[in-house]
């Protein structure tokens, strides 16, 4: 297939470049950055220098790919700003999908996110309701999250993928991210949270695989969800860090874990890293001279 890949010099974007082309795809990846064009180029991939937010040229040179779908992975997590998360969700699927249509594309497989779902007691469904009331600051990631998912969906064959809290290389659970630095800094508690996890290499995977799947909306997160009472002191052992402290209670939001069951069981989905046990405690031998 000829692939329309917005966001290819992002962290999950760059492996799913690799995916691609190693399955006979043909991609042309998007970048804001000129300087990210040798490096997708040299992973296989046609780089494509455009801003989302330049609709006009947005539209010029998805058309001139001529591509059979479009992957949207489109994010602004560089310095963890969720408010220009919040608008490249919003501005920038809009002009995409705008784009995609115009070029007569169909099908788009689309990154969402699964820690956004309304509060309960057990893993969150793919047939719950996200919660767009939610309270400050928690409400923009929702709305934003929401309002990309429908716009998404107006191509007729939408596949949207509610990742779990990434990990891996380039995310901010390296040992060089912001939520390790944190911990070394024993700034992040550990409460009553129940995170889903989701290896970035997944993430990819997962985005690839979806080209071929039935339209629809699917929970990508690993086989153990696990509260932050649990994940957060053997991560911080893995980082050589000093034992959080422990607080009772669960945010409104990134509180309550989701089911993977629908992929599981209508795609045949299996996680390449099924727990976060072995990988994301597997820091201490990239984590010395960084403390």
């Amino acid at each position: 297939m000829r692939i329309f890949l917005a966001g290819a010099s992002g962290v999950i974007g760059r492996p799913l470049v690799r995916d691609l082309v190693a399955a006979g795809h043909t991609v042309a990846g998007t970048t804001r950055q000129p300087a990210n064009a040798d490096a997708l180029r040299a992973l296989g991939a046609e780089p494509v220098v455009v801003d989302v937010y330049d609709r006009d040229r947005l539209a010029t040179v998805l058309r001139a790919a001529r591509p059979d779908a479009v992957i949207h992975q489109l994010t602004d997590l560089r310095q963890m700003d969720l408010a220009a998360t919040a608008c490249v969700r919003l501005d920038g699927t809009r002009n995409l999908v705008d784009a995609a249509r115009a070029a007569g594309v169909r099908r788009i497989v689309t990154q969402s996110i699964a820690f956004v779902y309304v509060p309960g007691a057990r893993l969150a469904t793919e047939d719950e309701p996200l919660y767009v009331d939610a309270p400050a600051p928690w409400d923009g990631s929702a709305r934003s999250t929401a309002g990309m998912e429908q716009m998404v969906a107006e191509l007729p064959e939408s596949v949207i993928l509610r990742y779990g809290l990434l990990y891996g290389p380039g995310t901010v659970f390296a040992p060089d991210g912001a939520t390790a630095r944190q911990v070394r800094r024993a700034e992040q508690p550990a409460n009553d949270n129940v995170t889903s996890f989701l290896h970035v290499d997944d993430a990819a995977d997962t985005a690839r695989l979806a080209l071929d799947w039935l339209p629809g909306i699917y929970n990508i997160v690993d086989d153990e969800p696990a509260a932050a009472t649990t994940w957060l002191p053997l991560y911080a052992a893995a980082l050589g860090a000093p034992p959080p402290a422990t607080v009772a209670g669960r945010d409104p939001l990134m509180s309550r874990g989701a089911s993977n069951a629908k992929a599981r069981q209508v795609c045949h989905w299996t996680p390449r890293y099924p727990t976060w046990r072995d990988s994301l405690l597997g820091v201490r031998e990239h984590a010395v001279g960084t403390r």
